[in-house]
């Protein structure tokens, strides 16, 4: 799934679709990658995003910028399954790389914002926000799924979360390429647009010990079963050394940012270890890394469903 550039011709530049509940913060993400350099239109259409990656006739030789796209939960044509079909399908039309940043915050901070500028949520123009914000939060939770990047901003203050954008949005801001390693169950499928994936589904399940089923690869108890099999300790140091060999030569190629996703069944334990593990000696060797855990966090959120 890797896709390298050759270093005689420049990357293409990305183009990154941006939603998230009303208030959380996107359309100050929208500005402050406009301020970034990026190319902004925010509130778009869905049915207009195709069009935006065909040049305009005369405009062959003009130099591309990269694009930030706000996409409006408030607007007609939006929904879950389109939005992410449309994202599926820009990726088939434009070798450009295609992210889906998801800017997030906690229903309640989102209720203190709301209360503190006095605005009615626009999903419950009659309701308290408290029942709106709960309505955009169930709509948007398998689009919160399938994110690339997601930045919370329940503690972010807007200087924050440019800082935040500069680290992913800008090539060498941040100094080093940025990594994101997620987990993932193979039942839902790959997730999408990742570089790299990896099979964890040969380790022991501890699916299968009733003590641990109920927990997940962050526990200690869960971890350590794990690295109990004769495999872990090989497997996890040839995966360490292997990305850690690879992620300079990417950075040289010009990549600014790659994404890594280990699988198991459920994407409940081994894949969340292991993607703990990895994720841990990168940052401990100098990488910018990020975590996802896309099951866990599909299930945390439809826990806190009304």
């Amino acid at each position: 799934m890797t896709n390298l550039h050759s270093k005689n011709l420049p990357a293409p530049p990305p183009l990154i679709l941006v939603t998230g509940p009303s208030g959380a913060g996107r359309s100050t993400a929208i500005r402050a990658l406009e301020d970034l350099g990026y190319e902004a239109i925010d509130n778009l259409p869905l049915s207009l995003l195709p069009r935006l990656l065909s040049a305009p006739p005369g405009a062959e030789n003009a130099p591309e910028r990269p694009m930030a796209l706000g996409v409006d939960p408030r607007n007609r044509e939006f929904s879950a399954e389109a939005l992410i079909d449309a994202v599926d399908h820009l990726s088939t039309l434009s070798d450009r790389p295609v992210q889906l940043l998801f800017v997030d915050c906690s229903p309640e901070v989102l209720e203190r914002r709301f209360s503190e500028t006095r605005r009615r949520h626009p999903l419950a123009p009659t309701e308290s926000a408290r029942i709106g914000i709960a309505r955009e939060l169930d709509m948007l939770r398998e689009v919160r799924a399938r994110a690339d990047i997601l930045i919370d901003t329940s503690e972010l203050s807007p200087q924050e979360l440019r800082t935040e954008l500069e680290q992913w949005a800008v090539p060498g801001v941040a100094g080093r390429m940025a990594v994101s390693v997620h987990s993932f169950s193979y039942k839902r499928g790959l997730p999408r647009g990742v570089d790299m994936v990896l099979d964890c589904r040969f380790l022991r399940n501890p699916y299968w010990e009733p003590e641990l089923r109920a927990r997940d690869g962050r526990d200690p108890d869960v971890a350590a079963f794990i690295a109990s099999d004769a495999r872990f300790v090989t497997f996890q140091k040839q995966l360490s050394e292997m990305v850690q060999l690879l992620l300079p030569a990417y950075e040289t190629e010009g990549k600014s940012y790659l994404s890594i996703a280990l699988g198991c069944t459920g994407g409940q334990h081994r894949s969340v270890a292991m993607a703990e593990s990895l994720a841990r000696t990168l940052a401990e060797g100098g990488w910018q890394v990020s975590i996802r855990h896309r099951e866990l966090e599909l299930r945390a959120s439809r826990a806190s469903a009304p």
